[in-house]
């Protein structure tokens, strides 16, 4: 029973909370990422380098059986082994973006932590021995 209650209080402690929270969303925030790479930019840079399709360039490590179609996905199925370059390039570019994303998300949010004012500190309260000696000094010059 105590490993039972130790789990539990460990499970709803804030930072797991909180870890749990940012993976989920991390998790959907990485899909929106994909589909900025997979199909706004690398279409641009496909198109600017000569209509290239990067997830398609690969070289083939070993003996491709014939009659196979040349797509890496074939064969792949096939088992041949297949270096992958574009996929790689790809992920690069995926990184990148998601990298800089989070750099000037960061940035934004240390911004405005800066341009929010601080709330103006409060005057330490004078401590109550203080006051009591202060008011027999004031009683004892009269």
């Amino acid at each position: 029973m105590g490993m039972m209650q130790e789990f539990k209080e460990f499970a709803v402690k804030g930072n797991v909370m909180d870890l749990a929270v940012g993976v989920i969303i991390g998790g959907a925030f990485g899909k929106i990422v994909d589909s900025v790479v997979g199909d706004l930019v690398m279409p641009l840079v496909g198109a600017l380098i000569g209509k290239l399709d990067f997830s398609n360039l690969f070289v083939v490590l070993g003996t491709a059986p014939p009659g196979n179609l040349m797509t890496i996905d074939a064969l792949k199925k096939a088992g041949v082994p297949v270096f992958a370059y574009g996929s790689f390039i790809t992920v690069a570019v995926n990184f990148a973006i998601l990298a800089f994303i989070i750099f000037m998300m960061v940035k934004q949010i240390n911004r405005l932590k800066k341009a929010a004012p601080a709330a103006p500190a409060a005057a330490p309260t004078t401590p109550e021995d203080v006051l009591l000696l202060r008011e027999i000094r004031d009683n004892l010059k009269k």
